[in-house]
């Protein structure tokens, strides 16, 4: 959520913002009901005040022994008006407060406009490999060697559903251990947190109204979350945090749920686009002046995680009409997949700024009084590392090499050897 003054003062700012994102919700009727908002209050503090001068007055009059029976009647008068008023500024504030949560975050001035296939690249690193034959695609490496079996998951659960067997689920266990410890070293605190949450979570970190379509609900009306970073993100809502002791970083792993609704035909084979799935989350909670650091930290270790997979990889800056409402700026790290011939995203990490913190209401004290923290995500390891994997390690007699740094984990050099 954007700070209200910030908004009020720079219309301009906001709009333009707006625009860059290629949003075509308008300010003007936020503005008007901001401004509709400022007359009320004015109009309901100065009744307020009305009424306590007649109610000294009338005291005064009762003291001297007069007749206030009409100043009585003009006060409840008034007082009725009063309830009114509030009433309607009551209901303004609610609606502003739902439009307010509709505006997505501000996002920096160094991220590239246009949309889904305007990212720009900023580097990459290692070389695809050569192959002397034609590299299959996950899917039809996990079938031959029993690894990935989709039909059984539809018949379970539904289209984009999987199961994973044997070696791939050893290799996904080693995968998170692997991606835990070099999450620990940079100081994140591991945690696995509840992935069924409140509404207010959902809200919180900007997920709600924005995305509602795209999450699973109980009968109840409770969420499963998409990511951790929602119950990260939650677990100090409503909390003012030590700023001496900031950033606080926190590595959370899940299962997570996601509808894909507007997904329909889009990366329906295997299991790069699917309900469900499990991730190691990094998020950090930081002093303002921190979150730039913040940002490249957790970049840099989604980049040390690919390296010692030695998995090839480019890094982009993601335009400004494909981010997140809640995302000020984000880089994505996109895997080469030999199976598909393309970089595909296998990470993300975003500088969400306070626009979740202002929703959370999670803040630290400063000499000058509250301030909101800074709040940034970013993925460390996920599902989509094994197609990486499978497609990267493959060999020409069907069986895919286990990376050198996931060997100890697995206790074999070979998937379906």
């Amino acid at each position: 959520m954007l700070d209200i003054k910030l908004v009020r003062a720079n219309p301009d700012v906001v709009r333009a913002a707006l625009e860059r994102r290629g949003s075509t919700q308008s300010l003007d009727e936020f503005l008007a009901v901001e401004s509709e908002r400022r007359r009320l209050t004015t109009e309901v503090e100065t009744m307020r005040a009305k009424r306590k001068t007649a109610s000294d007055e009338i005291a005064q009059v009762k003291k001297a022994g007069g007749d206030a029976g009409e100043a009585i009647a003009a006060m409840r008068a008034l007082g009725d008006t009063i309830k009114e008023r509030e009433q309607e500024l009551d209901g303004v504030e609610a609606r502003l407060r739902e439009m307010l949560l509709d505006i997505p975050n501000l996002v920096m001035d160094d991220v590239p406009a246009g949309g889904e296939d305007d990212a720009v690249e900023l580097r990459r690193v290692g070389e695809p490999r050569a192959f002397d034959f034609e590299p299959k695609d996950h899917l039809d490496l996990g079938v031959a060697l029993d690894l990935i079996d989709m039909e059984r998951g539809a018949k379970t659960s539904g289209s984009r559903f999987a199961y994973l067997k044997g070696d791939l689920a050893l290799l996904a266990f080693a995968l998170w251990r692997f991606g835990l410890d070099i999450v620990m070293a940079k100081g994140f605190l591991p945690v696995i947190p509840p992935v069924l949450v409140r509404e207010e979570a959902m809200y919180g970190t900007g997920f709600f109204p924005t995305d509602e379509q795209q999450i699973y609900r109980t009968t109840d009306g409770d969420c499963l979350v998409g990511t951790s970073e929602v119950p990260l993100a939650a677990m100090h809502m409503e909390e003012f945090l030590e700023g001496q002791g900031l950033p606080l970083r926190y590595s959370g792993f899940s299962t997570c749920f996601r509808r894909e609704a507007g997904a329909a035909g889009k990366d329906t084979r295997g299991i790069f686009r699917v309900h469900q799935f499990d991730k190691l989350e990094m998020f950090s909670f930081c002093l303002p002046e921190q979150s730039a650091f913040e940002h490249k930290l957790i970049l840099s270790v989604e980049e040390e995680l690919l390296q010692l997979l030695e998995i090839p990889y480019r890094v982009v800056n993601i335009a400004a009409g494909d981010l997140g409402a809640p995302a000020a700026k984000k880089f994505d790290c996109e895997a080469w997949m030999p199976g598909q011939q393309r970089y595909r995203e296998v990470t993300s990490c975003s500088n969400c700024t306070d626009y979740q913190a202002r929703r959370l209401n999670c803040r630290y004290r400063t000499e000058k009084g509250p301030r909101f923290v800074h709040t940034l995500n970013g993925t460390a390891v996920t599902w989509r590392f094994l197609i990486a994997i499978l497609e990267n390690y493959q060999r020409a007699d069907g069986t895919v090499e286990v990376p050198k740094v996931l060997r100890p984990s697995m206790g074999k050099e070979t998937l379906g050897g």
